[in-house]
């Protein structure tokens, strides 16, 4: 058989990933036989990604393990290595904080400082400015400087051609709108971060984004419609475990109650 290059398989296990495949991402990763100690850490990286995301997604705890195996290989890390590693550490330190499983804040701030300062492009940079972001408004509830990282995230997001991040910020300054009551805002930044999502075959972002657009169905008072989506939202979460999306959905199946009207 045909070995594959480290970086086919791990482009193939990242579009799992972002299809909720985690089990099928890690299985091809541990598949795959690393060319040398380079290909060795990558993939490392790699399985060490999947496991933070399926940690964030389903509330699991694979990342302190897959994190520790890569922090156990001998090989050089390039600059770029080392920051992909601190930046997976915040990921999943910000994940165990939003969802009630630490105490302290375990230095998020100032961490997520440090890495935009020595992040080695405006990928890497848009993506843990977004972190900075959601920290300041749902740890730090700062929600000025969030509205600051949002939008240098989708800046750097647009110029580094990540699509990504920029679906990321959209969801979160569409969340700023919202909450102001600017529903046109809010849907424009709601419904571009979805077809975003859609583009890269990101389900759990693209039934998040579903699930926000059934809010403003709702808040722009058409609850049928609310209820019609929600619904569908949900079966999709329930089929692959996202137990936050099958709760935020639940609720708005059954909520009978009618928006204020706009003034």
């Amino acid at each position: 058989m045909t070995q594959l290059a480290a970086t086919a398989v791990i482009t193939a296990a990242t579009h799992l990933m972002r299809a909720g495949q985690w089990p099928a991402a890690n299985a091809l990763l541990n598949a795959a036989e690393p060319a040398g100690p380079d290909e060795h850490l990558t993939l490392a990286l790699a399985r060490a990604e999947v496991a933070a995301d399926q940690d964030f997604a389903q509330q699991t705890d694979h990342a302190p393990a897959a994190i520790a195996a890569v922090e156990a290989i001998t090989s050089v890390p390039s600059p770029e290595q080392s920051w992909d590693l601190a930046m997976l550490k915040l990921r999943k330190d910000y994940s165990t904080v939003l969802f009630g499983s630490r105490a302290d804040d375990g230095g998020l701030a100032e961490r997520a400082q440090q890495l935009i300062e020595e992040a080695p492009d405006d990928a890497r940079r848009g993506a843990v400015a977004f972190y900075a972001g959601v920290m300041a408004d749902n740890v730090y509830e700062q929600p000025q400087e969030a509205l600051a990282h949002y939008t240098t995230a989708y800046q750097l997001g647009e110029k580094s051609g990540d699509d990504l991040v920029m679906s990321y910020a959209l969801r979160h300054l569409g969340d700023h709108a919202h909450t102001a009551g600017d529903l046109v805002l809010a849907r424009q930044h709601w419904e571009r971060s979805t077809e975003l999502r859609q583009k890269v075959g990101h389900l759990l972002g693209a039934l998040a984004q579903q699930t926000l657009l059934a809010v403003l169905l709702r808040d722009e008072g058409d609850a049928a419609g609310s209820r019609a989506l929600a619904t569908e939202v949900n079966r999709w979460a329930g089929q692959v475990d996202l137990k936050f999306i099958v709760r935020e959905t639940a609720a708005l199946m059954a909520d009978q109650t009618q928006p204020e009207p706009q003034r």
